[in-house]
C-alpha cells in the first residue's frame, strides 16, 4: 500500500468517547481541533503493524458516529480503487495486470511470473497465468476487475450427461476435480477418454475449447456430444471454412494455434485431445496464449521419445490419472490381446546391401550415437550428414523388405480365411499400396484426397471382414470398434505409435481375442526398435 491515500484526512463532529478516540489511533494520527471537529490523519505504518487494509478503515469509520459523511465517503472510493486489481487481454496477446495499490511485495512473495512495465505502469505476463494471478490477488483481499473473458463465464443451461461412467472413468474425473480441474488423464486407446471429458465438461459447466489432431476427430466428438449429453446447439466446430463459435467449440491444434487470439477469451476451459502434441512449438502457443483457468489433458501416451513431455505439466498440469490396457483388459473392459513377433529373413541381395551399407555407416559415424551425429550433422559435418542419409537407407530397405511384404500377405489372407478384420500399419506410402494392391485392401494414405480417405473408411466400417492399409495418418483417431487384427510391417521405436496401433484393436465385443502381428527383420536395427517401442528397453 502507499501513494496519494497516505495523506488523507477525517473529521469528527462533537467529541469522542475514550474508546472511539483509542480505536481511531489503531490506524490514524490525531492532528487537533478545528472549529468543533477533531481532525485525524491516516496512519500507514499503524495500518500495517494491525494488519488493516482501507476498507477494514472505512468499516471501521462506519460504525463510529460523527465522522463527516464526504470524509468517509472519499475513503471508500480510495479503498475501492487501491484495493482492485484490472486483469485484461492486450491486443499483441499478454495479459496486463495493473493497479493503484503497491503490487511488488506480493509478486515477489509469491514468486509470480510477472514483469514490470515502467510505460505502461502496469505488470506483462503470458496469458496461461491468469489463473494463478487472480488466485493470489484475490487471497490477498484485492477485488479482480476482469476485462479478460468476453462470454459468460456458465453455459447458457444446464447439460444433463446421459451415459453411465465405467469406475476407473469415475476416478479419473474425480482425480481431475480434486487437482482443481487440472491435469492430464493417460488412459489406453479405446478406454473412453473422449467420453470422460464430456463428463467433465457437463460437471463445470462452464464455455468449453477442445483443441483436436484431425478434423476426423472433431466431427467424432461433436457425434460423442449428441450421444452422452442434450447440449444440442451448444456444440460448434471451428475450422477450414467452418467457424461457429459457440459454447462448446471444438476445433483442430493448426486452426487454435492461428487463432487462438481471437478464441482464448471465451473459454475457461481448455481440453487439449493427444494432449502429448503440446509440446511442438506452435501448439505449445495454444496452452501459454489462453487465460483458460480450468484445463484437461488426455493421452493414450503421455511419454515422448524426446523427453518433452514433461513440458505439457506446466500448461496443463501433471498427470492426476493413468491405467494401462492390460489393467483394463482383465477388467473386461477392452479385448483381451495377443502380441506375435514374426521374425522375417531379409532375402540375399537384400542382406548383402544391407551389410554392405552398415559397414559404410559405422566407418563414418566412428563411434558416435545417433544422436551425436545429428548435432554433428546440424554443425556443419559432412561425414555425420553422409552417415545419417546411410542410416536412413538402411532402414527403408529393412522396413522396405521383399521379406516382409511377403509375409504380410501371407498373414493377411491367411487372417482373412478365419473371416477377421485386419488393418495393416506401415510407414511408406510406397508400401502400403504395393500391399493394398496384392490383397485386394481398402487404402488410407496422406496422399489421397479427404474424399477418397472418408470413402474408404466407411466402406472399411460396414465389412463383416476385410482389410484396410494405412500410414501414419492412422495411427491416431480411427475409430473401427469391430476391428480384432493389427499387422505392423513398418513403423517407428516410438512406444507411443506401438500403444496407438495396438488400442485401434481394443474395444471389446463379445467372443473377441484381438491379435497384433509385429513383422521384424532377423539381424537388423528392427530388433532393437521392437523391443524399445514394448517398453522393454530403453
Amino acid at each position: 500500500m502507499g501513494g496519494g491515500w497516505s495523506e488523507l484526512t477525517f473529521r469528527v463532529k462533537g467529541w469522542l468517547s475514550d474508546d472511539d478516540f483509542k480505536t481511531l489511533l489503531e490506524f490514524s494520527r490525531y492532528l487537533g481541533r478545528d472549529r468543533g471537529l477533531s481532525i485525524f490523519k491516516l496512519d500507514p505504518s499503524k495500518m500495517r503493524e494491525n494488519g488493516l487494509r482501507l476498507s477494514d478503515v472505512a468499516d471501521i469509520l462506519s460504525s463510529i458516529n460523527g465522522v463527516v459523511e464526504e470524509d468517509l465517503e472519499r475513503i471508500k472510493t480510495a479503498a475501492e480503487e487501491l484495493e482492485k486489481v484490472v486483469v485484461e487481454l492486450r491486443p499483441d496477446g499478454r495479459l496486463i495486470v495493473s493497479s493503484k495499490a503497491y503490487l511488488k511485495p506480493i509478486v515477489e512473495e509469491h514468486g509470480l511470473p510477472l514483469r514490470y512495465d515502467r510505460d505502461l505502469r502496469a505488470y506483462l505476463t503470458e496469458p496461461m497465468n491468469y489463473w494463478r494471478i487472480v488466485e493470489v490477488f484475490a487471497k490477498h483481499g484485492f477485488k479482480i476487475e476482469d476485462r479478460v473473458f468476453a462470454s459468460q463465464a456458465s453455459l447458457p443451461r444446464k447439460v444433463e450427461f446421459t451415459g453411465k461412467l465405467r469406475d476407473y472413468q469415475e476416478e479419473a474425473l474425480g482425480a481431475w476435480r480434486k487437482a482443481g480441474y487440472r491435469g492430464v488423464i493417460v488412459l489406453p486407446t479405446g478406454a473412453g477418454k473422449t467420453v470422460v471429458a464430456i463428463a467433465g465438461i457437463v460437471e463445470l459447466s462452464v464455455w468449453s475449447l477442445i483443441v483436436v489432431y484431425t478434423k476426423e476427430h472433431v466431427k467424432q466428438w461433436i457425434e460423442a456430444f449428441r450421444k452422452f449429453t442434450d447440449a444440442a446447439g451448444m456444440v460448434g466446430a471451428y475450422y477450414g471454412e467452418e467457424k461457429r463459435l459457440a459454447p462448446i467449440t471444438i476445433t483442430t491444434y493448426q486452426t487454435a494455434f492461428r487463432r487462438i487470439g481471437e478464441l482464448s477469451k471465451y473459454f475457461r476451459l481448455l481440453v487439449f485431445d493427444e494432449a502429448h502434441h503440446i509440446p511442438a512449438d506452435k501448439f505449445k502457443a495454444i496452452a501459454l496464449k489462453s487465460p483458460s483457468p480450468y484445463r484437461l489433458g488426455l493421452s493414450a501416451t503421455i511419454e515422448r521419445e524426446d523427453g518433452k513431455h514433461h513440458e505439457i505439466y506446466p500448461l496443463v498440469g501433471g498427470v492426476v490419472y493413468s491405467t494401462d490396457p492390460g489393467e483394463l483388459m482383465s477388467k473386461g473392459y477392452l479385448a483381451p490381446f495377443v502380441i506375435r513377433k514374426v521374425r522375417v529373413k531379409l532375402e540375399r541381395d537384400e542382406r548383402k546391401k544391407y551389410l554392405e551399407l552398415r559397414r559404410r555407416y559405422q566407418a563414418l559415424a566412428r563411434g558416435r550415437t545417433f544422436d551425436q551425429l545429428l548435432e554433428a550433422a546440424r554443425a556443419g559435418d559432412e561425414s555425420a550428414k553422409e552417415a545419417l542419409r546411410i542410416h536412413a537407407e538402411m532402414r527403408e530397405l529393412v522396413q522396405m523388405s521383399k521379406a516382409k511384404l511377403k509375409e504380410a500377405e501371407r498373414i493377411v489372407r491367411e487372417e482373412l480365411e478365419k473371416g477377421s478384420k485386419i488393418i495393416v500399419f506401415t510407414q511408406y506410402k510406397r508400401q502400403a499400396e504395393e500391399i493394398a494392391r496384392r490383397v485386394g485392401g481398402l487404402l488410407i494414405h496422406g496422399g489421397l484426397d479427404k474424399a477418397r480417405r472418408e470413402a474408404a473408411l466407411r466402406r472399411f466400417k460396414s465389412m463383416k471382414t476385410g482389410v484396410l492399409v494405412v500410414t501414419t495418418v492412422g495411427d491416431e483417431g480411427l475409430d473401427i470398434p469391430d476391428a480384432n487384427v493389427g499387422v505392423i510391417v513398418s513403423g517407428t521405436g516410438s512406444r507411443r505409435q506401438f500403444i496407438q496401433r495396438l488400442g485401434r484393436l481394443l474395444r471389446p465385443q463379445n467372443g473377441k481375442t484381438a491379435v497384433l502381428y509385429e513383422l521384424v527383420a532377423e539381424g537388423t536395427g528392427e530388433e532393437y526398435q521392437s523391443l524399445k517401442r514394448r517398453g522393454l528397453v530403453e
